[in-house]
């Protein structure tokens, strides 16, 4: 353990090291001041561990999505006020421009260590930069889509006439370059070595960009070629991946580490975690999300006999509460229940009972829905002032058999592969192997309507909480559909207290219903007085699929055209 720690602290002194730099122009500084560096390994292996700052592997983000709540809060994407001054939009462009010129730099200089270094090394050292050149043009391509493309070091007055390439060239461009990097990079990393991309990320990167792009058959091949690899596997428990204890997992396809130590950590634990011990249950997941979970039947919960809407977790998947914190079970030390009847609960620490501040009858501020996220959420959030050390996990096996599932269904490509990549995913929420179908609603093969519906229901169960949503509702074209919906959540105290003790109408009057794209409708509950409308989403379809050039890339360069109706 101390030596995988001085490894990484050495990785993470590097970044810090690096510093920032201009547009398509910059010249990096881990270039250093003569034009003989990354001569000797020592110096590439420090320009590439500058390619894996955090800034050039952002995360869409899950309040741009129906899985979200945030108290009253919108968004730029779920208000439809997204622009080209919007913060991240200039930022997601900018940096992955500045990773793309530091991993043109490496591959256009690393032939300098001929001396030192043999063919077979060099190519990998270009198979890695190539790696990271692929994944931030795809982080470009598949959000702006009109790009600006170079495989070289630009000079300034080249970038600033430099015009916007053909998407498709693009792609193609990116296809390439992972093809390179899953030729020419290692398989597998020894336990003394610090882990940077492998063959198979570069595979499974291939995939997610395919798929996103709509290119079903590159992104059949791409994940197929991954899971033949045989390296990776499932981790055994799926709550338990996402904890600070679970270290590179053999799920983890491509990620980071973090470090409390070394001050590299996951933040903003407080607004996820419940009042009562010392967060602010503002950050919740959506009732849409809530919903969409499936019954142990397998079943939507309007159409499964186990679905009891007062009782809404039972019978449910298994990542149903491993998502979302079921009523009545402790969480860091405390029973949560925000019923608004109970304004104590027991303090399982103390066998004590406390003022609850997880119901809004005594806490005006408590989850907006009742609904609290319990993915990854351990005692490790109580401690170390609110910082976690989680792996930060890029892509993972379960996306690999899901994308493979997906491309193969909308081939029409239906055969027993299918439903046993789908039945993987399944069988381990569940704690069970795929075989044993008498212990899960294992998947059986269908139309295409009915596989495609089942592989995205089983995408939203699987990947809550870790920036899948969002690009898969863009890909879809769901995002008019489902962003422009209500946010809905709990009566305010007095109407709770009439309707919901009263009636005994907790936690929903009535299962809402379940639509063909698996959206719930909460309409009905709505008009009848029995919820309260939060917020009103809005998107607007006619820009929002695509985001807008940053605005201060158009007013420098009057050659990039900006994306429509922006």
């Amino acid at each position: 353990m101390r030596n995988s720690i001085k490894r990484y602290a050495w990785f993470v002194m590097v970044l810090l090291l690096l510093g920032s730099c201009g547009k398509l122009d910059m010249n990096p500084l881990s270039k250093g001041s003569s034009e003989t560096w990354n001569s000797v390994p020592e110096e590439i292996d420090m320009s590439l561990n500058g390619l894996y700052k955090a800034v050039f592997w952002p995360v869409d983000q899950d309040d741009w999505t129906d899985d979200w709540m945030y108290r009253e809060d919108l968004t730029p994407v779920t208000n439809a006020t997204v622009n080209g001054q919007s913060g991240w939009v200039g930022d997601w462009w900018k940096n992955a421009y500045k990773c793309i010129a530091r991993a043109n730099d490496v591959i256009a200089s690393v032939d300098r260590a001929a001396d030192v270094l043999s063919q077979e090394q060099r190519d990998r050292y270009v198979a890695e930069a190539r790696f990271v050149r692929a994944s931030q043009y795809a982080l470009l391509l598949a959000r702006y889509r009109n790009i600006v493309y170079t495989e070289t070091m630009v000079e300034i007055d080249e970038a600033l006439t430099a015009e916007q390439a053909d998407p498709e060239m693009v792609l193609q461009k990116i296809y390439a370059d992972y093809d390179f990097a899953a030729a020419n990079l290692k398989t597998e990393y020894s336990a003394n070595e610090l882990k940077r991309a492998t063959a198979g990320a570069a595979l499974a990167m291939k995939a997610r960009i395919a798929l996103q792009m709509s290119d079903w058959e590159v992104a059949k091949e791409a994940a197929k070629a991954c899971m033949d690899l045989g390296i990776y596997k499932l981790h055994s428990d799926f709550a338990g991946l996402f904890l600070s204890k679970t270290k590179n997992s053999v799920e983890t396809i491509f990620g980071f580490p973090r470090s409390i130590e070394l001050n590299v950590t996951k933040g903003d634990c407080q607004n996820y975690v419940s009042r009562n011990a010392g967060g602010w249950a503002a950050k919740v997941p959506s009732w849409d999300l809530f919903c969409a979970f499936l019954c142990t039947d397998g079943l939507p919960i309007d159409k499964s006999p186990l679905f009891n809407p007062h009782k809404p977790f039972e019978n449910r998947d298994p990542r149903c509460t491993k998502t979302i914190v079921e009523f009545q079970t402790p969480l860091l030390g405390f029973m949560y229940q925000p019923h608004p009847d109970s304004l104590q609960v027991l303090n399982v620490n103390t066998g004590k009972k406390v003022n609850n501040n997880d119901t809004r009858s005594v806490a005006q501020y408590a989850s907006y829905n009742g609904l609290l996220w319990k993915k990854g959420v351990d005692d490790d959030w109580l401690k170390n002032s609110w910082k976690i050390e989680p792996d930060q996990i890029i892509i993972r096996y379960a996306d690999v058999l899901l994308m493979y599932a997906e491309a193969k269904i909308e081939l029409g490509a239906l055969d027993e592969s299918v439903t046993d990549a789908i039945n993987q995913v399944r069988a381990r929420a569940y704690g069970v192997e795929p075989a044993n179908v008498a212990a899960y609603p294992a998947v059986q093969l269908g139309s295409q309507s009915d596989m495609r519906r089942i592989v995205r229901t089983e995408r939203r169960m699987e990947f809550a909480l870790e920036g899948i949503r969002y690009m898969d509702i863009i890909r879809w074209n769901l995002a008019e559909k489902v962003l422009n919906k209500p946010n809905y959540g709990l009566l305010d105290v007095a109407d709770l207290r009439k309707k919901v003790i009263e009636p005994k109408l907790w936690f929903f009057p009535q299962a809402p219903t379940i639509d063909e794209d698996g959206v719930a409708d909460f309409s009905i509950m709505a008009s009848a007085g029995l919820i309260k409308q939060i917020t009103i989403r809005k998107f607007d379809a006619s820009r929002q699929y695509l985001w807008p050039i940053p605005t201060t890339e158009i007013l420098t360069n009057s050659n990039l055209k900006q994306n429509p109706n922006y």
